[in-house]
């Protein structure tokens, strides 16, 4: 692979990988060191896509999976998280008020959720990305969407209506 090649490759999916890798881990230093591993096991051999979007599903998958691997270690079971104690942004500054309240939702929501919305994936390819039923990946969906409306509603409940 050429170097101009490499350079396409991270500047198209790095943040992509980023911003998955840290809905997974919710730590920037762990999320990066996906992206790293990521990007070396897909330039280390040469892969040949049938098209861009067979690419990124390569890319997203490879990333979960990576991160489900990290999660597993032993060392992530004893470290400290340090990234509470210092105010340490995430990869990107987020594009809505949303994306914080959807880091708070458990895994499966807040994948699918990120995956669906911010990425634009249709149902039927994130179950393909994740490896569970279409129904399954619309439960999330629906139930994410669930929460994060009663998140919303509870905020603008404690807010005062300023309009007069």
């Amino acid at each position: 692979m050429n170097r101009d090649n490499a350079d396409y490759l991270v500047n198209k999916y790095a943040d992509t990988i980023l911003r998955i890798s840290y809905m997974y881990l919710k730590q920037t230093q762990d999320a990066e060191d996906i992206c790293q591993d990521v990007f070396m096991k897909l330039l280390a051999k040469d892969y040949q896509f049938a098209d861009p979007s067979a690419e990124k599903a390569w890319i997203i998958r490879t990333t979960i999976n990576a991160c489900k691997d990290h999660l597993r270690t032993s060392f992530w079971k004893r470290v400290a998280v340090l990234d509470e104690d210092y105010d340490i942004p995430a990869p990107k500054e987020p594009e809505s008020d949303l994306l914080p309240l959807v880091m708070e939702l458990p895994k499966n929501y807040r994948i699918s959720i990120y995956l669906h919305y911010y990425e634009g994936y249709q149902v039927k390819e994130i179950a393909s990305i994740l490896r569970k039923p279409e129904n399954t990946v619309s439960a999330y969906l629906a139930r994410g969407r669930k929460k994060l409306k009663s998140v919303l509603e509870s905020r603008s409940e404690t807010q005062p209506n300023i309009a007069t």
